[in-house]
Parts: C-alpha cells; sequence; structure tokens
C-alpha cells in the first residue's frame, strides 16, 4: 500500500513534510525491483541539492542505481543509520529506511509531485 501522507517522483522517490523540513526516501516499488539493498552513498548534510539532480547511489544485489532529490534545498541530515543497516531501506522504506531529509523547501515543488493514487496510476502505466 503506498502511503497517502507523501508525494511520489517518477523516479521513484517520496517526500513527507515534516514541518520546516521535507524527508526523503524510495518508494516500495523501487526498493522491490532493486532487491536485497547492500550499500548506499548518500547526500552530506550541507550539501545543496536541485530538483531532479543525482545526489547518491544505491547498490543492491541485482544492480546500482542513482537516487535523485525530487525536490530542491539543502541536505539537512542523512540517514546515517543505514550505513550499517542498509537492508532498513528494503524492510521499511516507508519509515526507518529513509534517505536523507532536505530544509530550505520550496512547497510548490512539492506539490507538483504525484500524489499516492497518482504514483500507483503511473506504476501500472508502466507495466
Amino acid at each position: 500500500m503506498t502511503p497517502n501522507d507523501r508525494k511520489y517522483s517518477t523516479t521513484h522517490e517520496w517526500v513527507k513534510v515534516d514541518g520546516e523540513l521535507a524527508v526523503v526516501g524510495i518508494s516500495d516499488h523501487a526498493q522491490e525491483a532493486l532487491g536485497d539493498i547492500t550499500f548506499l552513498e548518500l547526500p552530506k548534510a550541507g550539501t545543496s541539492v536541485e530538483k531532479g539532480t543525482e545526489c547518491g547511489v544505491i547498490e543492491s544485489v541485482k544492480a546500482a542505481s542513482d537516487i535523485y532529490s525530487p525536490i530542491g534545498g539543502e541536505i539537512a541530515e542523512a540517514n546515517d543509520a543505514l550505513e550499517n543497516a542498509p537492508e532498513q531501506v528494503n524492510q521499511s522504506p516507508y519509515d526507518t529506511g529513509w534517505l536523507f531529509k532536505v530544509k530550505g523547501i520550496d512547497h510548490a515543488e512539492i506539490d507538483a509531485l504525484m500524489s499516492a493514487d497518482d504514483y500507483e496510476t503511473f506504476l501500472k502505466e508502466q507495466e
């Protein structure tokens, strides 16, 4: 089930606003397609990111995939716990498997992303 409390990108990242920050992760669909995640390279705190730009890498037993920032801003925090437990992305992509938090967010960029229902439709169209 795709959570309704966040927005989704066409590159399978999600964004959830949490006060002044936006939490970013990958969707359940993305983690399932990747298979067992073995390594993550996440952006460092203080790094500026632009919407749609590559900002990290996820490696799995199947492939390596770029992580794209679905919004612009400054990285406030990366989920350092994933360094020693990358499987959290597989086990809990919408909770403990979040990737990074962004500050200085533009709510218009977030509003332009897909709702959960629109993302589900997008996935069906990709099949």
